[in-house]
C-alpha cells in the first residue's frame, strides 16, 4: 500500500554495490575474481565459506548470491591517481588528440615508456590506504625521478603503481588460500588497452574484458531477473548473459620486469611512513 505497487508485483532484494557489480561480471563462483578500477580500485573474490584475514587487510561479507560469501581488498586512489595526474599536467579535452579524451592521450604517451618506467614508481596513497595498510594517514609519492624522465614515464609509473597496489590484494588472497583461476577487469580503467596489459603483466595472469561495462547496474538487473523467475539461479543468469570479449595474456619478459618492480613497490610504504 505504501508504495502503490499492484498486488503480486515481485519485489526482489539486490545487493551492495560491489556484490551487485560482481554478479554483473559473473564473479559468482570460487576461482573467478574481478579487478575493478574506478575512482577507487577493488579486487573481489567469491568464496563458498567465510574467508577471514586475521590482520583485517581485506573485507569479508555475504555475497548477493545465496549461500556464497566474498572477500575484497580496496585501493583508495586507483583511477583517482590518473585523474589527479591529468589535472596536475593540465591535460584537457581538445583537438590535440583524435578522440579529445585526455585519458587516451596520457595512455598513448605512457605506452612510449618501457615496463618499469625506467625506475619511476608511484605509491597511490592520495586518500590514505585500505588494503593492505589500513592507514588513513598514508600519503602518495613519486619515487625515482631524474631529469631524464618525461611525462610518459610518470604516467606509466602511475598506471603500474595502481596495478601493484591491486596486486597486494591478490598476494593476500593467495596467503589465505582463496583461489584465482580467472581475472575479469571492470571500471573505467578497463577501457585502456595499455592498463589492461599492465594488469595482466603485474598479476602474471590472463585477464578478461567483458561486453557489459556497467557491472553493478547489470548485476542488479540479473538479480531482479532471478527473483522474477527468468532464471532459476544467479549462476545460471550469469552463464546466460555475461560475455567475455577479450582475453589479454601476460608478456613473459614484462612479467619478470614488473615482478622485480613490485618487490620494490612493497618497500615504499614503510620507507615513506616517517615522512607521512
Amino acid at each position: 500500500d505504501a508504495t502503490g505497487l499492484r498486488p503480486g508485483t515481485p519485489v526482489v532484494a539486490g545487493g551492495g554495490d560491489q556484490a551487485a557489480g560482481a554478479v554483473g561480471m559473473g564473479v559468482v563462483r570460487p576461482g573467478t575474481v574481478s579487478a575493478t578500477i574506478g575512482t577507487s580500485g577493488v579486487v573481489f573474490a567469491a568464496t563458498d565459506r567465510p574467508a577471514l584475514d586475521p590482520r583485517g587487510r581485506v573485507h569479508t561479507f555475504c555475497h548477493a548470491v545465496p549461500g556464497r560469501w566474498h572477500v575484497m581488498g580496496v585501493t583508495q586512489g586507483a583511477g583517482l591517481s590518473l585523474r589527479w595526474l591529468r589535472d596536475i599536467f593540465g591535460i584537457s579535452r581538445g583537438p590535440a588528440h583524435a578522440t579529445g579524451d585526455p585519458y587516451d592521450q596520457l595512455c598513448e604517451e605512457a605506452a612510449q615508456a618501457p615496463p618499469g618506467a625506467d625506475g619511476v614508481m608511484w605509491a597511490p596513497y592520495l586518500m590514505g590506504e585500505r588494503t593492505p595498510h589500513l592507514d588513513p594517514h598514508a600519503r602518495a609519492a613519486l619515487v625515482g625521478l631524474s631529469a631524464s624522465h618525461t611525462r610518459a614515464h610518470v604516467t606509466r609509473a602511475v598506471l603500474e603503481g595502481v596495478a601493484f597496489s591491486l596486486r597486494d590484494t591478490f598476494t593476500i588472497l593467495e596467503e589465505m588460500g582463496v583461489p584465482t583461476t580467472q581475472i575479469r577487469l571492470g571500471g573505467g580503467g578497463a577501457r585502456s588497452r595499455l592498463w589492461r596489459q599492465i594488469q595482466a603483466d603485474v598479476y602474471g595472469h590472463d585477464v578478461e574484458l567483458l561486453a557489459a561495462e556497467e557491472g553493478a547496474a547489470y548485476g542488479a538487473a540479473l538479480l531482479a531477473g532471478v527473483g522474477a523467475g527468468q532464471w532459476a539461479t544467479v549462476e545460471e543468469a550469469c552463464s546466460c548473459v555475461v560475455r567475455v570479449t577479450e582475453t589479454v595474456t601476460p608478456v613473459a619478459a614484462d612479467v619478470e620486469v614488473l615482478r622485480t618492480r613490485y618487490d620494490r613497490f612493497r618497500t615504499l610504504y614503510a620507507a615513506l611512513h616517517p615522512a607521512s
